[in-house]
C-alpha cells in the first residue's frame, strides 16, 4: 500500500485509537509486558499513547515515534494528561535512523502488522538497542489453529485494504529471522496475540 495512503488511513483511525487508549484496551497485557521498561526507551508506532498509563516515568526517558500526525497529536494530549514526558518524532520508522546502541529498551505494540518489511524493521531495532538491550513486543499475527490460520490468510487482502494491517504474519518467526533472542513468549486468543520479551544480540 502507498505510504501516504496508509498514513491517511491511520490519521482517520486516530479518534478510535484515542478512545481505546482511554478505555485502556488490553491493559492487563500491556501492564504485564511493560512493567520492567527503564532507561532510554524508544516506542515505535506510538499511536495515541495506549502504553503511557503503564510506564514508570521515574525510571525512563521516552522517545515516541509515529508516522501519523493525527496519532501524535492525540498521543501528546494523553501524555499531557498523564504527565508523561516524551520526545515526539513524526517519522516513518522504515526510513528513520538513530545511532547504533542508542536505547536500553524498545517497545512495539501492534505495529509489525503494518510494515512492508517487518524483519528489516526488527533488525533496525536490534541495532538501535544497546548490546543485550531489551525489546518488548505485543503483536497480532497468525494463530495456532490451522483453520484459523487459513481464514486469516484468506481475509488478509480485505484487512489490509480496510485497516492497513496484515493478518497473516508469523510473529515469532519474524523476530527470530531478525536475529533477536526471545527470552519469553506468551500467546493468547487462539495464539493470535503475541507477548514477546526479547534481547538484542550482543553481536549486532
Amino acid at each position: 500500500m502507498d505510504k501516504q495512503k496508509l498514513i491517511r488511513k491511520f490519521d482517520k483511525q486516530s479518534a478510535m485509537y484515542e478512545e481505546n487508549t482511554r478505555k485502556r484496551m488490553w491493559g492487563a497485557w500491556r501492564r504485564q509486558l511493560l512493567q520492567n521498561v527503564e532507561g532510554d526507551v524508544l516506542e515505535i508506532a506510538v499511536g495515541a499513547g495506549a502504553n503511557f498509563p503503564y510506564y514508570n516515568m521515574e525510571r525512563m526517558r521516552l522517545t515516541a515515534v509515529d508516522f501519523s500526525p493525527m496519532m501524535l497529536q492525540r498521543a501528546r494530549k494523553i501524555a499531557a494528561e498523564l504527565r508523561v514526558q516524551a520526545e515526539f518524532i513524526e517519522s516513518d520508522i522504515e526510513t528513520l535512523e538513530f545511532p547504533r546502541h542508542a536505547f536500553d529498551c524498545i517497545v512495539s505494540t501492534l505495529s509489525l502488522c503494518g510494515y512492508d518489511d517487518p524483519v528489516q524493521v526488527l533488525r533496525k531495532l536490534g541495532q538501535w538497542c544497546k548490546p543485550g538491550g531489551r525489546l518488548y513486543l505485543l503483536e497480532h499475527g497468525l494463530g495456532k489453529n490451522p483453520a484459523l490460520k487459513s481464514a486469516q490468510r484468506l481475509l488478509n487482502p480485505v484487512a489490509r485494504r480496510m485497516s492497513g494491517c496484515h493478518w497473516n504474519r508469523n510473529i515469532e518467526q519474524l523476530v527470530l529471522d531478525a536475529g533477536l533472542q526471545i527470552e519469553r513468549m506468551e500467546r493468547h486468543w487462539g495464539g493470535m496475540i503475541h507477548l514477546i520479551w526479547a534481547r538484542a544480540s550482543v553481536m549486532i
